[in-house]
């Protein structure tokens, strides 16, 4: 059933939202200050191709000082945005029966979106 459901989400849109944020992740890697949060938006994209069957788990990050700053420097300048749009279509996705389960994935994906810095998709 999670094979189902991935092929059908990746279809639908989770094809595009994984190129947007890889291409984000493209263009903020091109300066060495924007490479921490390249690499997280590349994470979110890697999330949005297939996110049945896996759970948002804390990684413990190993310097939790330096993991709360790229947090509170991600969720001013994008995080917020992110995670308001996951849960916006979460909710229109609520909307209708058949539309529950891709909206509780957008759910799922708005808390790594809104910290990514020491969670992780597993």
């Amino acid at each position: 059933m999670q094979l189902i459901a991935n092929i059908i989400w990746f279809i639908l849109g989770g094809f595009l939202t994984c190129i947007g944020y890889l291409w984000g992740g493209f263009l903020l890697s091109m300066t060495i200050v924007g490479i921490p949060w390249a690499l997280q938006l590349i994470k979110l994209g890697i999330a949005h191709i297939a996110p049945f069957g896996k759970k948002v788990e804390e990684t413990g990050g190993k310097i939790p000082g330096i993991s709360l700053i790229l947090n509170v420097i991600w969720i001013v300048f994008a995080g917020f945005w992110i995670a308001l749009v996951e849960l916006v279509l979460g909710l229109l996705l609520c909307i209708t029966i058949i539309g529950i389960p891709f909206g509780l994935q957008h759910f799922k994906l708005m808390r790594l979106a809104i910290y990514p810095f020491g969670y992780d998709l597993r």
